[in-house]
């Protein structure tokens, strides 16, 4: 419930934030938006891990061994972390990947505006630099199967 209750906080922090900036015109101010941008992300981390690494109910004498077990080994801590490696890698490989990108294609339209013959090349650098991006989900693929 903690960890709900700070989700919608950042949520709405966010979006007042927004509102009043916009408001005031402070439209351009590029590193108040990320700080706060910033902010509202490790606030839903910290719900996130809040919510995925609470704590299970003992079980009642009346279930079997076997059943406990069952019903508890999906809401330990461990499994908890393990969603929220997964949702890093993922994010922060395509974050990487963004940046990458961003950074090679300008270049690349660039090259190939001055010389045409060189957009193969330039196609090369640009896959790999989206490459990070599938790397990052394999990386999450292989976490999510040792969770399931």
């Amino acid at each position: 419930m903690f960890g709900l209750i700070l989700s919608c906080v950042a949520v709405f922090g966010t979006v007042t934030a927004g509102i009043v900036m916009r408001g005031t015109g402070f439209r351009g101010s590029k590193r108040m938006l990320a700080c706060i941008a910033a902010f509202s992300f490790g606030v839903l981390l910290l719900g996130a891990a809040v919510n995925l690494t609470a704590a299970v109910p003992a079980a009642s004498a009346a279930e079997s061994a076997g059943e406990a077990a069952a019903r508890v080994a999906p809401a330990e801590a461990g499994y908890g972390m393990g969603f929220i490696s997964m949702a890093l890698a993922t994010g922060l490989a395509c974050i990487g990947a963004g940046v990458a990108v961003g950074s090679v294609g300008s270049a690349a339209i660039g090259l190939v505006g001055e010389q045409p013959g060189a957009i193969g090349t330039t196609l090369i650098y640009v896959g790999l630099a989206e490459g990070v991006a599938i790397y990052g989900i394999v990386i999450s693929m292989l976490i999510f199967s040792k969770l399931a």
